[in-house]
């Protein structure tokens, strides 16, 4: 089974943006040399929380300092931008790092928010749904090379010219989303850490709507699933839980409305209590382990148990792990001993 990173570069509290993008520089490294499959950076904008407001950016960082590593985005929100545009920024990338590169795009919460209109300012309705139509131009642009004769585009050839492509996924967490993604023939990303309650009756919907789409007689991607799962490890269960907690305060408070950086185990114990902030899931093979809860928690070999009943269930052969963990150290110790756990192949 292949394991890859999701990285929204989550901003720890009384730490800064800054150290946050230098947060996901040093952990994409690491993934790199553990022997992770991919590591993807997420888009998020005005946010006190998450510091990837261009991953494109972030990406071009991260395979300048990798060696192996597959590289992405997961994704580009593309109902804010021109495909076409989104299209170059993404040829340059594979130009400079031919078969590393990783497109995953995702359609965003579209609302009449300033955040909507300061991105889509020239658009007639900024909160219009054109995203089933632009990943259609998109894989124009990068995939297929060329439009039908008579449409617009025809005939228009995004620079640079090289061969091949990156890497063409979708985003998503509903049933709808992966019906979609399956019409249009494109590989998916399914976020089981938002959606855990539709995870299998998604992949499976996928896999019953997939409709190939050929470029050369090729398949251009697909039928493939990424799962993406939220993971809290640690040598002791404890710890584990404790490393949980921070996030459980961090998701009670954006419930609330309240957007504040990444809490501590500390914080989360003051606000939450003890008994809610460091309780735990007993993990497989134990009474009351629910295996579609959205977070495996625990010790290497619980994580690692946890995460391929799952994979069994939902059936899918490669996992993205994402966590908002406020110690820095503590996240880096986590993917060390998901990859021990896992047996991966250190890269050179």
């Amino acid at each position: 089974m292949l394991l890859s990173v999701l990285d929204q570069s989550p901003i720890p509290e009384g730490s800064s943006p800054a150290t946050a993008l230098r947060n996901t520089l040093e952990l994409a490294a690491l993934a790199d040399r553990l022997g992770y499959h991919s590591y993807w950076v997420a888009e998020h904008h005005a946010s006190p929380f998450q510091a990837g407001a261009a991953p494109e950016i972030m990406v071009g960082q991260i395979l300048a300092r990798t060696t192996g590593i597959h590289v992405g985005s997961g994704g580009v929100l593309l109902p804010y931008y021109s495909p076409f545009k989104v299209a170059e920024v993404f040829r340059v990338l594979h130009a400079l790092y031919p078969g590393r590169v990783e497109l995953g795009v995702g359609k965003a919460h579209l609302s009449k928010d300033p955040v909507v209109r300061a991105l889509r300012r020239d658009a007639a309705d900024p909160a219009g749904d054109d995203f089933p139509a632009k990943v259609a131009e998109l894989r124009s642009f990068l995939v297929e090379d060329d439009f039908p004769d008579g449409h617009p585009y025809a005939g228009l050839r995004p620079s640079p010219r090289a061969p091949g492509h990156p890497g063409l996924w979708v985003l998503g967490s509903s049933v709808s989303s992966a019906e979609a993604t399956a019409r249009a023939g494109l590989s998916y990303a399914y976020a089981h850490f938002l959606g855990p309650d539709h995870t299998v009756e998604a992949i499976r919907r996928y896999r019953e709507c997939f409709v190939p789409h050929h470029v050369g007689g090729r398949p251009i991607g697909g039928p493939r699933v990424v799962l993406g799962v939220g993971v809290y490890c640690a040598d002791a269960e404890e710890e584990a839980n404790a490393l949980l907690a921070g996030h459980r305060l961090f998701r009670r408070r954006m419930e609330r409305g309240i957007h504040l950086p990444v809490p501590s185990t500390r914080q989360a114990v003051e606000e939450l209590g003890p008994e809610v902030a460091l309780a735990g899931d007993p993990g497989p093979g134990h009474p009351g382990h629910d295996p579609y809860v959205r977070n495996a928690v625990g010790t290497p070999e619980q994580v690692r148990d946890h995460i391929t009943a799952l994979t069994e269930a939902a059936g899918v052969d490669e996992v993205i792990l994402i966590n908002s963990i406020h110690d820095h150290k503590a996240r880096l110790r986590c993917y060390e001993l998901v990859a021990e756990a896992f047996g991966l192949t250190p890269r050179a």
